[in-house]
């Protein structure tokens, strides 16, 4: 048995858990910890048996309560290296200064150190500590305090969590198979203006589920990676007319017209009509822009891309939601 239950798609946040009989893996947190906890309670999803955190990568739609979450279940997340990079700067505080003020920051440095060496100079031994040359010289039995029990356990200090703290960081790599549980994850790399994106492929008990959005185009690696899948999540991003007439800056319109944006809903028809094997059971339409986009138009243009393949025909299309968890699909 495999399950995907999407809880979230969109440009305000993307989130999807995908679980065999033995093991849940939540690919994305891109909805607040307090969200995500109530869309999966809505689906029927049981966050404490969560095994890990999967990242595609670290844009904020996907990451927002990576955090939050991580830390409430204490599990580990697994990203790339440059993914896990690119997150944590993202959480880092960054301050400029003037070169005058970082004269000044320089000297107030110099100061702190030689005001610190001087009182270090200046410190007395504190009572029962025995100065072990004194007491040679004048042959003294002085008593000296006695170390700690070494038995005793030494309570460590509680340290305050910054944001970037995780319970446990697990690195992969584009391309290589690896496993969380009974899972076999196979990542591959992905077209988008992120450190190292990734989509996934995830294989159990006979089956196989893909998780594939945030594309600028379909390259070669990834449509030999939607093979034989059994349920596929796929952007179908926006409508091109409503994208150049919607509200979106110019620059942003380029940036998601380009080769590193995202998937329009002609591109997905194109896919699906010329490239796709016809091998999943259902297509769930994803990351659908809530301004450039219309879910009718998104399903017609998938729905008349496998009306033109009549072996596709059997392929149920469903549309994943931004406000609302879809209905989990279990095979």
């Amino acid at each position: 048995m495999m399950r995907m239950t999407v809880l979230a798609s969109g440009s305000k946040g993307n989130s999807t858990v995908i679980s065999s009989s033995r093991t849940r893996v939540l690919v994305d947190a891109g909805l607040s910890c307090r969200e995500l906890l109530k869309r999966m309670a809505i689906a029927g999803e049981d966050p404490t048996t969560l095994d890990a955190l999967l990242i595609t990568h670290e844009h904020q739609d996907h990451v927002a309560g990576l955090g939050v979450l991580a830390r409430k279940l204490d599990i580990p997340v697994y990203f790339t290296e440059s993914t896990h990079r690119a997150w944590v700067r993202m959480l880092t505080p960054r301050t400029t200064m003037s070169y005058a003020q970082w004269l000044d920051h320089v000297q107030k440095e110099k100061e702190t150190r030689a005001n610190a060496a001087a009182a270090n100079f200046d410190e007395q031994p504190e009572p029962g500590v025995c100065d072990s040359m004194t007491a040679a010289v004048e042959g003294s039995s002085a008593e000296c305090s006695e170390p700690d029990d070494p038995e005793e356990p030494v309570q460590p200090t509680k340290k305050k969590l910054d944001a970037t703290y995780l319970p446990a960081v697990e690195y992969f790599h584009s391309g290589r198979q690896f496993s969380i549980g009974d899972i076999e994850i196979t990542p591959f790399t992905i077209p988008h203006d992120a450190a190292d994106p990734c989509g996934f492929v995830f294989a159990a008990e006979g089956m196989k589920m893909a998780v594939a959005t945030d594309l600028g185009y379909m390259p070669p690696n990834v449509k030999a990676a939607l093979k034989r899948i059994d349920v596929l999540l796929l952007e179908s991003n926006h409508d091109l007319e409503m994208l150049k007439d919607g509200p979106y800056p110019w620059s942003v319109k380029q940036r998601v017209l380009s080769r590193v944006g995202h998937l329009s809903n002609v591109a997905t028809a194109e896919f699906l009509e010329r490239d796709y094997d016809g091998s999943a059971a259902y297509i769930v339409l994803g990351h659908l822009s809530e301004s450039n986009n219309a879910p009718e138009l998104a399903r017609l243009c998938a729905e008349q891309a496998l009306t033109n393949h009549p072996s596709l025909l059997g392929n149920r299309v469903l549309l994943a939601e931004q406000m609302a968890p879809l209905e989990p699909i279990t095979l």
